[in-house]
């Protein structure tokens, strides 16, 4: 796989601003895994690529759901939070691989919580604090993850 992107984003306004790239280059299709301690704006990152794709209401963090879908028009959409997940067995019982169609999004926070069971990310996302904002390093695990770095490192 080509290099990791590194990324400053300075606030909020910033990550959201980032999730509306990513909701393009995506193109709605694909798998990546948000990663980063509480608080480091993993669901602010999936709030702006859920609007980026089209969704105008609240995105909450699926914290006691583990999963919040998201039907916009052609594109489906699925924002996962397995923080509270004791045992990634029970991500068997959720039905997790109907969820990761080639046709979907699929965001996770905290997947290192259900290895073993969850499919191979396009991109590993891992937002950390820089300053007073956070510093992303966007490393591709896939030729599709690679496309999306190449253009977000261009467009930066």
């Amino acid at each position: 796989m080509s290099d990791a992107l590194t990324l400053e984003i300075a606030d909020e306004a910033g990550m959201l601003a980032l999730g509306g790239r990513l909701a393009a280059v995506t193109a709605g299709r694909g798998i990546l895994y948000l990663h980063g301690d509480l608080g480091a704006g993993k669901t602010t990152l999936s709030r702006g690529i859920i609007r980026g794709l089209g969704h105008h209401g609240a995105v909450k963090s699926p914290t006691f759901t583990l999963v919040e879908p998201y039907e916009l028009g052609e594109c489906r959409a699925f924002h996962f939070d397995l923080y509270r997940l004791a045992d990634p067995e029970e991500l068997e019982f959720l039905g997790i691989r109907d969820y990761f169609a080639d046709d979907a999004l699929c965001l996770v926070e905290w997947p290192q919580r259900g290895a073993g069971i969850l499919p191979k990310a396009d991109l590993d996302i891992t937002i950390s604090p820089h300053g007073s904002g956070r510093r992303l390093l966007l490393q591709p695990r896939s030729a599709r993850g690679e496309a999306w770095c190449s253009v977000l490192g261009g467009a930066v």
